[in-house]
């Protein structure tokens, strides 16, 4: 009988061999959480080391996302090309060395080359391993698997939070960068030994005997297997491929762009510039290090919740509230940081971190239901280089917020109103997601 490996996968048991896909694609995206928080943390001993202002090191904290960004739509596109595990391996291995390399740096400048070029890598690993987990799980799965592979991120943070205050005290800052890049290198070679791509992915290129083959290591018989169909609502034609801007596209680009861009600038302009808001109003560097704790378990728990909401409700309805949510929580964060008095007490520290863990749990809500709408609406042709693409463009919020965010805290003077206004505007961005996007995923109930 012919199906398509979706259909055959339906309802199977789901084998080990896919469940480690996706605890590798998940810890490849652990490590991008790892490294990008782990040089905001760090940040503030770097400036009295080389004696900086915050402004001047705007550069290395965008650094890494600009690098993403180019990463994501070449490594997107690569992988649609040359396939997906072989990108994967590639980008760990790169961003790895890129890691060990920062340990090295004595300067700005130094330290900006070396995060773009861990940045292509980060970039390249993402739409690699959400296409490669996603065409591996049954459908019913997938909504659950993507939103939980988002959680990669989050679970780097919370693991930052935890450790790095004590390797830094054993090792230094360099000693941060040098444990966390070896072990990269040591996933990006893992992931070459282990890892297999799917059958669907291999039919599109013409290799039908080896997508047969590999559909049996999970069916544990061999199959003949028919295309997945391209655009939806058509029949599948072997052999087609739609390309990421075919007209078919140009809505879920658009929203898709603006939205993840947005959510982006909140999370990381939080992530980044966090401990240095916290600290310039009272906290020690110790205090405002363990806000990485609740915005680590709270993005956790949000992207986990992505997709039983996404399946429950619908993409549409789940991205529309976290945008309100993500709003008026900013509006109370800025107005209680600006309230604090001298040293802030045990219960407003405690009262600030857990709030800002809280704005970007319900963010990462939006960003995981994003990745959702991705891995599940661009077409199997395209769609690492699809889920490239939203990322380019959702890491431009992240680079303007990198970038920028040491001038917007500078720019209101003995206030950071200015800083808190581009936040909620990010917030307000991510209804761009629920409002253009014509490609949701539909409630169960539908």
């Amino acid at each position: 009988m012919q199906k398509t490996f979706s259909e055959a996968i339906a309802r199977a048991r789901v084998q080990p061999y896919q469940w480690i896909v996706a605890l590798l694609a998940f810890m490849v995206l652990m490590f991008d959480g790892i490294d990008m928080q782990s040089l905001a943390l760090v940040a503030p001993t770097i400036f009295d080391e080389w004696q900086i202002d915050r402004a001047e090191f705007g550069p290395a904290m965008a650094a890494a996302l600009f690098g993403m960004a180019i990463g994501a739509a070449m490594g997107g596109w690569l992988g649609d090309r040359f396939g997906r595990v072989t990108m994967l391996f590639v980008a760990a291995f790169v961003f790895g060395a890129a890691t060990v390399a920062a340990g090295f740096t004595h300067d700005v400048w130094t330290m900006t080359s070396v995060r773009v070029l861990g940045g292509l890598g980060f970039g390249a690993a993402f739409p690699n391993s959400m296409a490669l987990a996603n065409d591996w799980m049954p459908q019913r799965l997938r909504a659950y698997t993507v939103a939980t592979l988002s959680l990669g991120v989050p679970a780097g943070t919370m693991i930052t939070g935890l450790v790095v205050p004590g390797l830094m005290a054993a090792a230094g800052w360099r000693g941060v960068f040098y444990l966390f890049g070896a072990a990269s290198v040591v996933l990006a070679l893992v992931i070459l030994a282990a890892l297999r791509e799917s059958p669907a992915y291999l039919l599109v290129k013409g290799r039908k005997d080896k997508a047969e083959k590999a559909a049996a290591r999970v069916l544990g018989e061999k199959i003949d297997l028919l295309p997945e169909a391209e655009r939806p609502g058509e029949p599948a034609v072997e052999g087609q491929r739609i390309g990421v801007f075919d007209r078919s596209n140009n809505r879920l680009n658009i929203g898709i762009g603006i939205g993840f861009a947005s959510a982006t600038a909140v999370v990381y302009g939080l992530m980044n510039w966090g401990p240095e808001f916290l600290t310039s109003r009272g906290f020690t560097l110790p205090q405002a290090q363990l806000m990485s704790f609740p915005v680590g378990l709270l993005s956790m728990i949000g992207g986990f919740s992505a997709g039983y909401l996404s399946h429950r409700f619908g993409s549409r309805r789940v991205v529309t509230l976290a945008s309100i949510g993500t709003c008026v929580l900013v509006i109370l964060l800025a107005y209680l940081v600006e309230h604090i008095g001298g040293a802030p007490s045990a219960v407003i520290r405690q009262t600030i971190l857990w709030l800002i863990g809280i704005i970007t749990g319900i963010t990462s809500i939006a960003i995981a239901t994003i990745y959702v709408m991705m891995a599940q609406g661009y077409p199997q042709s395209c769609r690492s280089g699809g889920i490239g693409f939203g990322m380019l463009m959702g890491r431009v919020g992240g680079i303007l917020m990198g970038f920028y965010g040491g001038s917007l805290l500078n720019l209101g003077g003995d206030t950071f109103y200015v800083y808190f206004a581009a936040i909620f505007l990010g917030g307000l961005g991510v209804l761009a997601a629920a409002l253009i996007v014509d490609r949701h995923v539909e409630p169960a109930r539908a």
